[in-house]
This record gives structure tokens, sequence and C-alpha cells, in this order.
């Protein structure tokens, strides 16, 4: 008989556990921001990238590195270079480094910006996201997402 009441409490209490006044969320909510960042990914405009992005005019789009992969055993990591599809239509070019500052950027990129007339900007990805949001529409950017 006993084993017949603890059967019944224990249903009981599983049903209880799981009705939906008690069930505990499988995440917190977060507060949806207008950019940020965490390693990995950054958020621009409500939108989450997992990937490297290039700011051009105030549109976003997916940084094409593969060009710059040649240098990387030179850095030990994928520098930014001049093979890359630069967005040099601007007054000032914001470079966001990663997280940590870790993405070279090579010396034929700074003498292009140079050359070019256009401020260029290098801090770690954080900042530079916050830069970018104080900046004017005279500015591009180019955002590492990682190291």
């Amino acid at each position: 008989m006993r084993f017949g009441i603890a059967l019944a409490l224990q249903r009981a209490m599983s049903t209880h556990v799981e009705s939906p006044s008690v069930r505990m969320p499988k995440r917190p909510t977060r507060k949806k921001h207008r950019a940020g960042f965490a390693f990995g990914s950054l958020v621009l405009g409500g939108r989450t990238y997992e990937h490297d992005v290039v700011v051009s005019a105030g549109r976003v789009r997916k940084r094409k590195k593969r060009p710059s992969k040649r240098y990387r055993d030179w850095f030990g990591h994928t520098p930014l270079s001049m093979d890359e599809d630069i967005p040099w239509d601007c007054e000032r070019l914001i470079v966001g480094t990663g997280a940590y500052g870790a993405l070279p950027v090579m010396v034929e990129v700074k003498r292009e910006a140079h050359r070019r007339g256009v401020e260029l900007v290098m801090m770690p990805t954080p900042r530079a996201i916050d830069e970018l949001e104080k900046a004017g529409p005279s500015t591009n950017a180019i955002l590492h997402v990682t190291c």
C-alpha cells in the first residue's frame, strides 16, 4: 500500500513541477541591445554576426579575408591586407582588431590610408563598436570578432 501512495505522490509532484506556472526558462532572457560585442560575435543594428564584418556606407557585409590568408604564416594570424576589398570611400576607417587587439594590419594598408587621406583608427573591437556608434556617415569600419 505504501508503494501505491509513494507512486501517486511522485506523479503528483512531477505534474506540479512540470506545470507551466512553475517551469523555469531554459535560458535567461536578455535585453536586446542596438550594438555590442562578445568574443566570437558582435551585434550591429540589432542583428548578431558571428564572423568578421565590413561596414560601408551604413551597410554591413561579411569580410572576405581569403585573399589575405597567404600572409597568415608571416603574422601567425590572417592580417588585414591590401588584397581585401577595403571600403576606402570614407574620411575615417575604423579597424576593430578583435577582443584583445590581435588582428594584424599590414603596413601597406596604413600607407594606402595615408595616401588616400583616410584617417585609419585601429582599436580593440569593443571600443571600435562604441566609436562607430558615435561616428558620422563618412566613417566605415572593418570589425574582427575573435582575438
